[in-house]
């Protein structure tokens, strides 16, 4: 749907109040809210608090005070209407005195959803699908995948020579890629719910697999570390430190990894190639995001082991999303083809 300038601005707002809190808001999806006067100019935004806290909309309706009297209210997802931690954001949009509400993604959980058809039934004003698609493919994209599948939302990401080797012939890879490259990896960690690699990974580059600043300090929030194999890790093994949580699964199984992570959202595969083969043949993969240095390796160390492909007619087919210069390196997101 094509929206008047100043709510296409209103929306573009809203996604990047969203974007600031993704990763922060588990298990709630990331929400971001503005709120307009009657003329049309900013009055508020916000986005979803931590879990226990209070949603987007009246984030951005306190911001805006009285304000939001015959105002406007813009919003990434349609106003819940159901009472779970915190009361319907629909009750606080019509106790503001909103007058038009305009969101981009209609809510799929059925025990949320509703929340338009109140507002209208209220005499307020709703036009859904404003930038829908920019929603859906932004900071909602793996809480929606969770809403439609039931399962987490799995991101493999990795970093490659132009060549496809994710390390020299003699096993060192660091680094491959660019300080923006990696900065960029730390920045998607944060907003991660899970990294998951395999043992193979731990035994041979001990990662921490934390979110860390530009810094080298901690990220605010970190996700939960998964280390999946069956073989023995140390019990020095950095991811097993005190920084944040780690889980871990003795199995090879992506369909057992997923039953074990089926409370989380968005899970990011850092693994080495085997374990990344065992996700793709399991079609376990719901996004690549792929970084890409201008440089050549050569040899036997390939991002990626088998993944079930005997011949061109069964190669594995995804589509690109998204091409992105980030530093030197360039990131490739791909998904499925539909």
């Amino acid at each position: 749907m094509t929206a008047p300038r100043h709510l296409a601005a209103a929306m573009r707002t809203a996604l990047e109040q969203a974007g600031r809190v993704k990763g922060a808001t588990y298990p709630n999806p990331p929400v971001g809210a503005v709120i307009l006067d009657a003329d049309g100019r900013q009055a508020g935004c916000g986005a979803t608090e931590p879990v226990g806290g209070v949603h987007a909309e009246v984030v951005a309706l306190r911001a805006a005070g009285e304000r939001a009297t015959g105002g406007t209210a813009v919003v990434t997802l349609e106003p819940c209407n159901h009472h779970g931690r915190t009361p319907p954001c629909v009750d606080a949009l019509l106790e503001a005195g909103i007058s038009t509400v305009v969101y981009a993604v209609d809510d799929p959980n059925p025990a949320a959803a509703g929340g338009a058809q109140r507002l209208r039934a209220a005499g307020v004003e709703v036009a859904g699908g404003v930038a829908a698609a920019e929603a859906a493919a932004g900071p909602l994209r793996e809480w929606l995948h969770k809403q439609r599948t039931g399962r987490p939302h799995v991101t493999w990401k990795f970093a490659a020579s132009i060549d496809g080797r994710s390390a020299a012939t003699d096993g060192s890879s660091q680094w491959i890629t660019s300080e923006s490259a990696r900065a960029d990896v730390h920045r998607r960690r944060s907003a991660a719910d899970a990294i998951m690699v395999g043992t193979g990974t731990v035994l041979a580059d001990d990662p921490s697999l934390t979110a860390r600043l530009p810094d080298g300090r901690l990220a605010a929030t970190q996700p939960l570390r998964v280390v999946v194999g069956e073989r023995d890790i140390p019990p020095e093994s950095r991811v097993l430190g005190p920084d944040c949580p780690t889980l871990r699964l003795r199995t090879r199984d992506p369909a057992e990894v997923l039953q074990a992570l089926a409370d989380r959202t968005d899970v990011l595969l850092e693994g080495g190639p085997t374990l990344a083969g065992a996700f793709l043949r399991a079609g376990a993969v719901d996004r690549i995001l792929a970084y890409m240095a201008p440089i050549l390796l050569g040899g036997p160390r390939t991002a990626v082991d088998d993944v079930g492909v005997t011949a061109i007619a069964g190669a594995l087919r995804w589509r690109y999303d998204g091409v992105e210069a980030v530093g030197s390196d360039v990131l490739l997101s791909l998904v499925p083809l539909d």
